[in-house]
């Protein structure tokens, strides 16, 4: 009697982790093209930088007026300080602000929304010295990770989208329950998603301080 309760249990947590890895799969297709999507827009606006460098240098003005410039200067030297910064920014201003609560107003808004930030992005990280190059390695390893939380937010943001439009898509007699459905499936995606992003932001901060630290 004593073995059954762990033996009841254990399927059920298997069984909720697993989710959002069996939403994937079941939406095999859309994750694929919303892969090829995104690490293709950033490859482009890679292309382009690296053949205009008044591209670049215009995003680098940008990120100067913002602020931003000067945030990571001050924030690098401490790798934990910077790693919680890069975490918030991706949060709330890409996850939160650029995918999830445009989709939750307007069907599929965050897609052409991400597309424009994926070209920029690419743009912005094209290096333009050796000392640029030095830091793009291990700076595209943080941008593959960091995409492929997006990619799983995008895939939960369409998925609102097609349900909301085509409620029938999701086995619903409704709109609203169709809504309610994709919601459900981009909270379970979300899991991963924020893992990822952790993940990414440790990355990140770790590596620019080392790297940095050893050149100066």
């Amino acid at each position: 009697m004593t073995t059954s309760v762990p033996i009841d249990n254990q399927p059920q947590r298997v069984r909720f982790w697993r989710r959002p890895f069996r939403v994937v799969r079941e939406n095999l297709r859309t994750y694929l093209m919303l892969n090829a999507a995104a690490y293709g827009l950033t490859l482009i606006g890679l292309v382009l930088g690296l053949s205009f460098p008044d591209l670049v240098a215009r995003e680098a003005v940008g990120l100067e007026a913002d602020g931003t410039g000067e945030l990571v200067r001050t924030l690098v030297t401490t790798p934990a300080l910077f790693a919680l910064a890069i975490f918030g920014v991706n949060l709330f201003r890409l996850s939160a602000l650029t995918i999830v609560l445009p989709s939750l107003i307007v069907p599929f808004a965050a897609l052409p929304l991400f597309g424009y930030w994926a070209v920029t992005t690419g743009i912005t990280i094209a290096p333009q010295s050796e000392g640029a190059w030095r830091l793009f390695v291990p700076h595209s390893l943080t941008l593959v990770i960091e995409l492929q939380a997006y990619i799983l937010l995008l895939l939960g943001a369409f998925l609102i989208g097609k349900y909301w439009l085509f409620p029938r898509t999701a086995g619903a007699q409704t709109r609203r329950r169709g809504y309610l459905r994709g919601l459900q499936k981009l909270g379970l995606l979300a899991l991963p998603a924020l893992v990822l992003l952790v993940v990414g932001a440790l990355w990140e901060a770790y590596s620019l301080s080392f790297l940095l630290s050893g050149a100066a």
